[in-house]
């Protein structure tokens, strides 16, 4: 009987041996099965710590496009603004808005080459703007696929971006085109060439001041270019953080709104760093710069206006800058004054040109426009280290009165106009509006402007 149970046990545990032998086997055939897919598709069974997203990729041969993983070239994913940098063998196109990305990586015919289009501007979610910008191709290709020869070989990055959107308007040059190509360019220190489409000529020539501190180089019209221009570092479309401002977490070497004032100011050559102090008997006059409107929202008693200001102790100087006005002597008369004041609108944005801790009065129409007023100037101004006072106009202060009676949407009930959309935004409170600032209200904020500077 004793015998009879050792030879059960014997029996027993051969079993379980064969059991853990098979288990072993079935499981190292799985591995290998696996090691293998992953080797065949990567290359490498072993993934880098920094292995990124798949990517979307179009197949050469007609075939169901795969997912390739590779770091993209292109970032989509910009509240504003789309972005693709390459380094390694780039070749530029321009009149046919091509850039190629040429890779040594050999492929067959079954795999996938990698294609984008962008719109190079800030702007992105606007459909308007956009319908002015050229979009260009990004395409990525081996040596392999007949690729155009370089007729101008370049040993410097290019940035490539659109004048395009509402070129002219002030705002819009500056917090879609010129602060984002100072995010994006400032870093390499003039050594960059800009490639523009879009472009007009008398543009390059009112910012060619900020244009040649930020590059050193001729601006090439990429609409016009016939040859095929190679360069070792591309970058296609222009970073964008906020509204004509910069996030300096964000930017190369935390770059921030008041190292772009500074640029401004050396660009265009303005003398004052910093705005009037004044002292106790001094009888120094600090400077008022009232931007007046001729078309929309323009001061009805700016004659009232100037009157009240002098009485308090300024020297009170009305100017506008047109589009065809010149830039650089405008921005003199700016930089000279230690008070800028005026209606919402572009011609804030002479702002830039203010020696720091002046001050910003911004004059808010009807229409619940506080918050869009403090993000455009607002916020921009105390980012450049100048104080800010925001003046809201009442009922009695807007050319609307005459317009529309008391008890209509446009003042009961702002928000059912806005949420119309911006055309109906803009064409009530915007283009409609003229103020007649009620100047014993509006005194008091000229007072606390003139507390500011002691």
């Amino acid at each position: 009987m004793g015998y009879e149970k050792k030879k059960i046990n014997r029996r027993f545990i051969r079993i379980e041996l064969v059991k853990i032998v098979l288990v072993l086997l079935i499981g190292c055939l799985l591995a290998s099965v696996a090691l293998h897919v992953i080797s065949k598709h990567y290359g490498s069974p072993f993934l880098p710590l920094n292995f990124s997203v798949s990517v979307q990729t179009t197949a050469l041969s007609g075939k169901q496009p795969e997912k390739h993983e590779r770091e993209p070239l292109c970032d989509f994913s910009g509240i504003r603004s789309d972005v693709c940098e390459m380094k390694g063998d780039m070749r530029i196109h321009g009149n046919s808005s091509s850039i190629l990305f040429i890779t040594s990586l050999k492929r067959s015919t079954s795999e996938v080459y990698e294609s984008w289009q962008i719109k190079p501007h800030a702007r992105k979610l606007d459909k308007h703007a956009l319908s002015h910008v050229t979009e260009m191709s990004v395409r990525s290709m081996t040596a392999e696929e007949g690729i155009p020869k370089c007729t101008a070989k370049y040993t410097i990055p290019a940035i490539i971006f659109s004048t395009g959107g509402y070129m002219g308007n002030m705002f819009h040059d500056f917090t879609d085109i010129l602060i984002p190509l100072f995010i994006t360019s400032h870093q390499f220190y003039g050594e960059i060439q800009f490639l523009v489409s879009d472009m007009q000529t008398w543009w390059i020539e009112k910012y060619q001041p900020l244009l040649e501190q930020l590059s050193r180089y001729e601006i090439i019209d990429l609409n016009k270019e016939t040859r095929v221009l190679c360069y070792p570092h591309v970058i296609v479309g222009l970073k964008f953080h906020k509204e004509m401002s910069i996030d300096p977490s964000k930017s190369a070497n935390r770059y921030s709104m008041i190292d772009f004032a500074r640029l401004i100011r050396s660009s265009f050559a303005l003398e004052r760093e910093s705005s009037i102090k004044l002292a106790n008997n001094d009888d120094t006059k600090p400077r008022l710069l009232i931007i007046s409107r001729k078309w929309t929202r323009s001061f009805t008693n700016i004659d009232e206006i100037v009157q009240m200001a002098g009485g308090l102790g300024y020297e009170v100087i009305v100017a506008e800058a047109e589009l065809g006005s010149n830039l650089a002597n405008f921005a003199q008369i700016v930089n000279s004054c230690d008070v800028l004041m005026g209606v919402h609108g572009a011609g804030l944005t002479n702002l830039v040109f203010l020696p720091e801790n002046a001050t910003l009065i911004q004059v808010v129409p009807v229409g619940g426009l506080e918050r869009i007023a403090l993000e455009d100037f607002g916020l921009p101004a105390l980012d450049m280290q100048l104080r800010y006072l925001q003046y809201s106009i009442n009922e009695e202060e807007s050319s609307l009165i005459e317009q529309y009676p008391r008890d209509h949407p446009v003042f009961k009930d702002p928000a059912s106009i806005r949420k119309q959309g911006w055309l109906a935004l803009r064409s009530t409170y915007l283009i409609k509006q003229n103020v007649c600032l009620d100047v014993g209200r509006f005194k008091g904020v000229l007072l606390q402007a003139l507390k500011l500077l002691y």
